[in-house]
């Protein structure tokens, strides 16, 4: 279900950022009259109410929207992209100044990559536990997990017994049927304590004294895998949010340059988001096909760095060092930004 779940968040993302997107030359005029209000057309697209001139009513006319969706975005990602990965700040400051047809707007773009990154996830694997309650906090799952001890211990009593008598191999399964045994006992202690918790589950622990938190806590307890998830999905749908929360931070490293806007600001944000969403792809991709961990771990934490400082001495036109210094506080403002967004989700989804 992997890859179907990964295609479906591809092509929802490429959807969104489409609808997102502002058109700018697409379309073929083959109709002279505009075939949703009436005008005569002057060009490719009516004059009046804005449609293209050429409409299709087939299937592959379908397909093939999908896929401009997906892959083309008219033709502006590919102008976008090679900017976005080596000169950010240009991008950033080309589309502040008004270049805004040659690319992909920055909330396009951002609504591609989250949900292309979140469907990249998926195909690779990446998601979250659902086994955190087998043994944890159900009668049940202790049982299935004591039955498993159980098995193994027996078979190690049946390997030690056909073992010969001066077998020094004896004296380490000793040990380990030993340890096995003290599991087991830690595991009665344990199906004792989840059985008096159940016992009193009509009641919701008092634990900060808000109710609403509380009974969050108490769905934390009893299905940590359901909560994650439900976290796990939170991320991607309220990611949105990392732009109004990055905002004043952003001002504080320029709020005695007048020149430059909270609008400003936001483009840059949303074109970093997005680049660091593609270099999280790539990065899984790179992970799947085995590259070497250690290739990975310094990627992630060069190419982020690196790619920041680039974008800010480049769309502020900043010397290198005051860019140095600001890039270095930014990335301690994004620890405090990201820590403020999972703490948002948490806080959502316990209540």
């Amino acid at each position: 279900m992997g890859e179907f779940e990964a295609a479906g968040e591809l092509v929802t993302g490429a959807l969104l950022g489409r609808a997102m997107e502002p058109g700018a030359g697409e379309g073929g005029g083959e109709s002279r009259i505009c075939l949703n209000c009436g005008t005569a057309l002057i060009g490719h697209h009516c004059h009046e109410c804005g449609q293209a001139g050429h409409v299709h009513r087939t299937l592959s006319g379908m397909a093939h929207d999908i896929v401009h969706g997906v892959f083309h975005f008219d033709g502006k990602f590919f102008r976008t992209l090679p900017l976005l990965a080596w000169r950010p700040g240009e991008l950033t400051r080309r589309y502040v100044e008004g270049e805004r047809a040659r690319f992909v707007s920055p909330i396009a773009l951002f609504l591609f990559s989250i949900f292309a990154m979140f469907g990249v996830f998926s195909w690779a694997g990446i998601t979250t536990p659902t086994d955190l309650t087998s043994t944890l906090n159900t009668p049940a799952g202790i049982e299935q997990a004591r039955k498993g001890l159980l098995e193994t211990r027996g078979e190690l009593i049946e390997t030690r017994n056909e073992r010969g008598a001066n077998d020094p191999r004896r004296a380490r399964d000793d040990r380990r049927i030993a340890d096995l045994d003290k599991q087991l006992k830690a595991f009665d202690l344990l199906a004792e304590q989840v059985g008096g918790k159940e016992a009193g589950d009509g009641k919701v622990a008092r634990t900060t004294g808000w109710a609403i938190f509380d009974h969050g806590i108490v769905k934390w307890q009893k299905n940590p895998s359901l909560m994650l998830y439900k976290l796990q999905s939170s991320v991607y749908k309220f990611s949105w949010l990392l732009i109004p929360l990055s905002l004043p931070f952003m001002w504080l490293l320029f709020f005695w340059k007048r020149q430059y806007r909270l609008y400003d600001h936001a483009i840059f944000i949303t074109y970093s988001i997005a680049f660091m969403s593609l270099l999280f792809i790539a990065i899984t991709i790179l992970g799947v096909v085995g590259v070497s961990t250690g290739w990975i771990v310094a990627a992630s934490l060069i190419v982020p760095a690196v790619h920041l400082f680039r974008q800010m001495k480049q769309a502020y036109r900043l010397g290198w060092f005051s860019a140095l210094v600001r890039t270095m506080v930014l990335l301690g403002f994004i620890t405090v930004i990201v820590t403020i967004f999972m703490l948002l989700l948490v806080l959502l989804g316990m209540t």
